[in-house]
């Protein structure tokens, strides 16, 4: 059992890179084809920057790490994509969340983050993030949403909301007995949500948690929730960029600009309220920069 295990995580952790190496060209490519935005007319593309980090756990002792990678460009005022492999011992405070884990608190965790802020208002903003996380249960995580930036732009009748909805739809249609896009959308919509606002933080996607689909600790569903898990994550970088292309030559304003910038509150406030990503990472030790970065790099409050 440990060697499968092992053989598991090794797995999970190269693709989550080279789907790291394959975003971050694909994003590249949009830089070089956006013209440079009305607030930074001298903008280059641009490119970006990888940073690997270290985590040390409660003890001292390693306990993994990853490598961050940060764009400010053309394209996107600020974009990440973020790998990381980490293992060690959970609080017992959080170790009581985490299936698996109350009785051994020992974990492994493995994933990717993207979140990208475009300088057009037009464009949505993106996130996408899966993992492979292992304590006594094993399971996988994650999934895609989308956040237009402008109201008549947050609507499901929109040809981005269409389209990105459309891509899930036929992802979850290829794992039959893995995934429900209509379970999994419906849980992005209840999981994305301000509930102090009482109001969704886009037009969502699709969401999903402790995915072992065949229910049993050895995870003998492991092949095929993995191969889900792995179109997860390609119909992010097939649909995304596609979107973001309508969008890289439309004209904005000051209207539309000071309306992002607004909705971009929105999207701190969940983060910071709600995101179990981001409670996940700073209660592990994880890199804080790294775990921070979705932030928007430019908000306002009205």
């Amino acid at each position: 059992m440990n060697a499968t295990l092992d053989a598991r995580k090794a797995a999970t952790a190269a693709w989550f890179a080279s789907l790291r190496d394959r975003l971050v060209a694909a994003l590249e490519r949009l830089e070089d084809e956006a013209p440079p935005p009305p607030e930074a007319p001298d903008a280059e593309p641009g490119r970006f920057e990888l940073a690997p980090w270290n985590r040390t756990g409660a003890d001292g002792s390693p306990g993994g790490g990853g490598t961050m990678g940060l764009l400010r460009g053309r394209a996107f005022e600020k974009a990440g994509v973020h790998v990381s492999v980490v293992h060690g011992r959970f609080s017992e405070e959080f170790a009581k969340r985490m299936p698996g884990a109350e009785a051994d608190p020992i974990f492994w965790a493995a994933g990717i983050s993207v979140i990208c802020h475009p300088w057009n208002p037009h464009a949505p903003t993106a996130h996408m993030n899966t993992r492979f996380v292992s304590t006594s249960k094993t399971w996988f995580g994650g999934g895609g949403d989308l956040t237009p930036l402008l109201t008549d732009r947050r609507r499901q009748d929109d040809p981005d909301a269409r389209a990105f909805h459309a891509a899930y739809e036929a992802c979850c249609a290829r794992h039959p007995g893995v995934a429900d896009h209509a379970r999994f959308k419906a849980w992005c919509d209840e999981y994305f949500r301000l509930a102090h606002r009482d109001e969704p933080r886009g037009i969502g996607g699709i969401f999903y948690d402790e995915l072992n689909s065949a229910g049993d600790p050895a995870m003998s569903g492991f092949d095929a929730d993995f191969a889900f898990t792995r179109d997860v994550g390609q119909t992010f970088l097939d649909a995304y960029p596609a979107i973001m292309r309508e969008h890289l030559a439309k004209p904005w304003g000051p209207a539309e600009r000071e309306a992002q910038l607004v909705q971009r509150g929105r999207y701190v406030e969940f983060n910071l309220l709600y995101d179990r990503g981001t409670l996940f990472g700073l209660k592990t030790g994880g890199n804080v920069a790294s775990i921070l970065s979705s932030m928007p790099p430019t908000v306002r409050w009205p």
